[in-house]
């Protein structure tokens, strides 16, 4: 019992300090931290075994979840359809486009015609075209950001642009002054008399 007050004491002393011991008036054996006169005896304490406390780093800040980008599940042409045919003169032509989900806050939609933007990105879907060459040409819709990146783009869609020549014209009515002169496409008795300047001189 003694032994394990011992113990008891020494290991609520502070590592430094110093223990001494003597024998009381009654002939109990007394430890104390405090040097006395006459029989008390320093008690040489065995190097502390006891752990250095370590000073943990709090853990990183866990960065918050990023908001998810703002995509896009479907991007296509509406009009015109793939490979369609177009019958215009003046080379007119509307395309329309679509998305899904709607074109988010700080996108616009592009235009392309044969990979080239056909004007200024907007958030209107319809693309309004004229003068478009004769021949077949490619279509693609681009959605992008408000530094002009591309975030989603559909696949070249072919194009096939139907417009009357010069040749083809002078087919209609061809033996009309009016429209495009007396052309060889007339028939020779259909070709209106030309206009003389010298006044015809019945010949005597």
């Amino acid at each position: 019992m003694r032994n394990l007050l011992l113990c008891l004491l020494l290991a609520s002393l502070p590592a430094a300090a110093q223990v001494y011991t003597y024998i009381d008036a009654e002939g109990n054996r007394v430890f104390t931290d405090k040097p006395r006169q006459g029989n008390a005896e320093l008690i040489q304490l065995p190097p502390s075994n006891g752990m250095h406390s370590v000073i943990s780093e709090p853990p990183p800040a866990v960065a918050p979840p990023s908001a998810p980008a703002l995509g896009y599940q479907m991007l296509r042409i509406l009009v015109p359809q793939p490979d369609a045919t177009i019958r215009d003169n003046a080379g007119n032509l509307i395309v329309t486009a679509t998305s899904e989900p709607a074109l988010h806050s700080g996108h616009s939609f592009r235009l392309l015609l044969d990979g080239q933007a056909t004007g200024e990105s907007g958030r209107s879907p319809v693309f309004p075209l004229d003068n478009i060459d004769r021949g077949t040409h490619q279509l693609a819709v681009e959605i992008v950001d408000a530094q002009g990146r591309t975030l989603e783009r559909t696949p070249n869609q072919p194009l096939h642009m139907l417009r009357s020549s010069l040749a083809q014209k002078r087919l209609v009515r061809p033996c009309k002054q009016d429209d495009y002169g007396v052309r060889l496409e007339c028939p020779l008795k259909d070709k209106p008399a030309e206009k003389r300047d010298i006044p015809f001189v019945p010949f005597i």
